[in-house]
């Protein structure tokens, strides 16, 4: 059965005066959404790791472990973990914490990022890109594989038959390697063996088609076996599609525009925020028009798991509440029972 989820990266919302809520109510409503999504049924939530002011939650494992203590089913991970700026030993020992205390809910996405101000933070370079995160993807498989880990690369200390505490449980840590489009990611998952989770945030999902024909061929030449492909895509449900539109439009706008402007792109239009809806990676309507697209895009994609990140921008709390509500109790349903009746199977 293909698996359902959440994603957010905390997008800082507005109070009824149009100021910015502060960061901690915002990382308060996050934790709220998340005990709603575990209620409602959805299989996983995600929180991305960002470090920027319309971002609220930069220390994701944090946030999960509260999220930990307040459900019982839901599946905990990141949408995505910044692996490149951080070191893996600590990234395994904070997932293997969380994982001891959710009782094996955890999960990883590990990836580059999309942003780049974890570089200057954290004191590493952009030249150093490619290499950084090669390396060190190339560690946190070994790590979440093997009881004791020899490792040597250029991006940090050595190890020698290193045991690291505290160590995962017969079920292990699920590890995914989220990527945006470029052959060599593909090929780079399975070669680690790990999962692979496709992001589309724009165009049809269906161009992503050849990157699962590459992972196919891939596993087919490296003798790895079939894992799991996820797919995270940006979306808003509410109770009619006029009204999913009217909500997400302005905060949509507002978000692309601030990064527009800071990696100069043309402002978007609401032309184009219409077709990504239409045609494109953006699942905005309807329990019924979002079910249909995601089924869709499960079907053609040959998914094992849909996660949709269900805040683009600054819509409110309350929104993004019946918005996770409308996805587990309405959205969630539709999907597997229109993926049944056509008889289509995941991976």
């Amino acid at each position: 059965m293909v698996e359902l989820g959440l994603d957010t990266f905390g997008d800082v919302t507005k109070d009824a005066a149009g100021q910015d809520q502060p960061m901690d109510q915002v990382l308060r409503d996050v934790v709220e959404q998340a005990v709603l999504a575990d209620q409602v049924g959805a299989d996983f939530i995600g929180l991305g790791e960002h470090h920027r002011p319309d971002f609220a939650i930069s220390a994701p494992e944090i946030v999960l472990a509260a999220i930990a203590g307040r459900t019982s089913r839901i599946r905990l991970g990141t949408a995505v973990t910044v692996l490149s700026t951080d070191d893996p030993v600590r990234v395994f020992q904070r997932f293997s914490t969380l994982n001891a205390i959710s009782n094996g809910r955890a999960e990883v996405i590990l990836g580059r990022g999309s942003f780049t101000e974890s570089y200057p933070l954290f004191g590493y370079a952009l030249e150093d890109y490619d290499r950084l995160f090669e390396e060190k993807l190339d560690l946190f498989a070994k790590l979440v594989r093997q009881d004791t880990v020899t490792w040597s690369g250029q991006t940090r200390s050595p190890l020698r038959n290193q045991r690291v505490y505290p160590p995962l449980g017969p079920g292990g840590l699920t590890t995914w390697v989220g990527v945006g489009g470029s052959p060599e990611s593909v090929v780079r998952v399975v070669r680690q063996d790990l999962q692979l989770m496709l992001a589309i945030i724009g165009g049809d999902a269906r161009r992503f088609l050849p990157y699962v024909d590459l992972y196919d061929r891939a596993c087919a030449q490296l003798g790895r076996s079939h894992r799991p492909i996820g797919v995270h895509s940006p979306g808003f449900i509410a109770a009619t599609d006029t009204e999913a539109r009217e909500i997400a439009w302005p905060a949509y706008a507002e978000m692309f525009g601030r990064i527009g402007r800071e990696r100069g792109w043309p402002p978007t239009t609401r032309d184009k925020f219409l077709a990504e809806v239409e045609h494109g990676a953006l699942y905005v309507g309807s329990p019924e028009t979002v079910a249909r697209k995601i089924a869709a895009t499960v079907r053609d994609l040959k998914l094992d798991r849909f996660d949709m990140k269900y805040t683009t921008g600054p819509i409110s709390h309350g929104q993004q509440l019946e918005c996770v509500r409308l996805y587990g109790e309405r959205v969630i349903p539709m999907v597997r029972d229109l993926l049944a009746s056509d008889g289509a199977r995941p991976r």
